[in-house]
This record gives C-alpha cells, sequence and structure tokens, in this order.
C-alpha cells in the first residue's frame, strides 16, 4: 500500500493542497512503514504561466489570491478539473492521500481517481500515516473549501 502526503517541505503535513510543491510517498508493507520518496507534485502556481487565448471570462480571486470559475465553487469547473487532473497524476499509485486543507474540487478529484482524501489536524507525516495505519485518523471535511 502506498499513502501520499502532501507537503511543503518534505517535514510538515501542508494546510493547502493546491500550493503544496511535493507528495512525501510512504509505502507501506505488512502494516510498517517500508519507504519514504519525496515527489514533485503540480500546484496551482505552475499553472499560472500557461499561455491561453484572451477570449474567455475573467476568473474571480478568493482571500488566498486562488481562481473561481463564476458559477462554480472554490477549485471546481473545467479548468480547476484539468489542474487537479495533473496533480494526481504523480500518485495513481497511492490508495490514500493525507493534506490538512484543500479544496472541494481536489477533493472529489481524488476521489474519481479512487485515491481516498484525508483531511487532518496532524502536522507530521508519520504521525499521520500510523494514525491512518491504526485506524484512528479522522477525516474532518468540514475543513473543506
Amino acid at each position: 500500500m502506498k499513502i501520499a502526503v502532501v507537503t511543503d517541505n518534505g517535514q510538515t503535513i501542508s494546510a493547502h493542497f493546491g500550493r503544496a510543491p511535493y507528495y512525501l510517498v510512504f509505502t507501506v508493507e505488512g502494516g510498517a512503514i517500508s519507504r519514504r520518496e519525496l515527489r514533485e507534485k503540480a500546484g496551482h502556481h505552475p499553472f499560472a504561466g500557461e499561455h491561453h487565448d484572451h477570449d474567455h471570462h475573467h476568473h474571480d480571486h478568493d482571500a488566498h489570491g486562488d481562481c473561481h470559475e463564476p458559477g462554480h465553487e472554490h477549485g471546481t469547473g473545467p479548468h480547476a478539473a484539468d489542474k487537479h487532473a495533473r496533480m494526481v497524476e504523480a500518485i495513481t499509485d497511492c490508495q490514500v492521500v493525507i493534506v490538512r486543507g484543500m479544496g472541494r474540487g481536489a477533493y472529489d478529484a481524488m476521489q474519481q481517481a479512487s485515491i481516498t482524501p484525508i483531511i487532518t489536524d496532524i502536522v507530521d507525516p508519520e504521525a499521520a500515516v500510523r494514525a491512518y495505519l491504526a485506524g484512528n485518523l479522522v477525516d474532518h471535511t468540514d475543513r473543506l473549501h
């Protein structure tokens, strides 16, 4: 089994899925962590420089500077779905992804990719993985934004 943890630095779980540049992937064998691997993760910022035509409607920005397509929740809509699909690519071999905060669109994208997203209040990646393995990791869906 593989469990991905979203991280900014490889040391703590990121509070925001979309902005974090890495996944820390834990391989679990026989109920114990056997390997850790830091993988690059596509985020909102790399997409900001993408070229596109100007025959589109402009997006609203929230207090975090994240785009919202008119008529859609945070992180939802066709443009966001494409970004989320690219964010999932690095962890298609994982069964679970753990983060401390994420938008509804990213949460849904993980579920559609058959990856269970879990929003935790635990900061330490290994402690969160151990809590998951023990069946004690609470999914704080109230932290979806």
